[in-house]
């Protein structure tokens, strides 16, 4: 999976996700982007559900509270998020698929982890390490900016509007993708918490991903607004770095 990360990576500097602003019907039939987003992201809260309750660790401190925090996020992205969703957006049915395989992996590297292939012990006295409460911290202050941006990009137009503005306000004031950088967060905070390579790959995994797309983002908004845009002097997805 780390691996495929780099890949991903780089793979990605070359061809766009055709998705949200960056849409390509290249990439697959389209598909409403409320169905798409369901789709996409149901399939992880599920199976993290199912390998839970099939552990014999399930009621365990550590398992248990890594579990809900997974499952908060992945319940908002797979069933509020895209019912928030506003205009007639298309989602490529292609990329749809292949954020179902991921995803789908995805849930058995971190439920696999935390609820068998963790050691017998590994958590024991789980929330009397200052660690897991600096994970659950950044993983808050992550979903935060998350949400916050999120909230901000669906607002920036109103009913019947199609036309594309450069978003302003919270992490915006620094990075092009501030929804991204969120999540970027979220998912270091979930690492640390879990104390798991399983987690530090998913971490791996979001940079690769969000990482290229925030900066063809970034290209785009240059293309689309010229000053305007630059002279902001943003960057991609990590503040004051990249």
């Amino acid at each position: 999976m780390a691996a495929m990360a780099v890949v991903v990576f780089i793979a990605l500097h070359f061809v766009e996700a055709g998705y949200g602003y960056l849409f390509n019907p290249k990439f697959g039939r389209p598909i409403s982007n409320k169905v798409g987003w369901v789709m996409m992201e149901s399939p992880v809260f599920v199976a993290m559900a199912l390998l839970w309750g099939l552990s014999d660790r399930r009621l365990e401190t550590a398992p248990l509270v890594l579990f809900l925090l997974f499952e908060l996020h992945y319940f908002h992205r797979s069933f509020i998020f895209p019912l928030r969703l506003r205009g007639q957006s298309k989602m490529p049915l292609g990329i749809v698929l292949m954020g179902m395989i991921f995803n789908t992996l995805n849930a058995l590297m971190q439920g696999g982890w935390i609820f068998y292939l963790a050691p017998e012990g590994f958590y024991d006295g789980w929330l009397a390490k200052p660690m897991s409460w600096i994970g659950i911290l950044l993983f808050f202050t992550g979903m935060g900016i998350n949400l916050h941006s999120d909230h901000i990009i669906r607002t920036l137009r109103k009913a019947g509007d199609t036309r594309h503005y450069i978003p302003h306000g919270g992490m915006f004031r620094y990075v092009t993708s501030a929804n991204y950088f969120g999540e970027l967060v979220e998912w270091t905070g979930f690492a640390i918490a879990s104390s798991s390579w399983a987690g530090v790959v998913f971490v791996l995994w979001t940079f690769a991903n969000l990482a290229p797309r925030a900066a063809s983002l970034r290209r785009r908004y240059e293309q689309e607004f010229g000053e305007e845009f630059t002279r902001l002097k943003r960057k991609r997805i990590i503040p004051f770095i990249y």
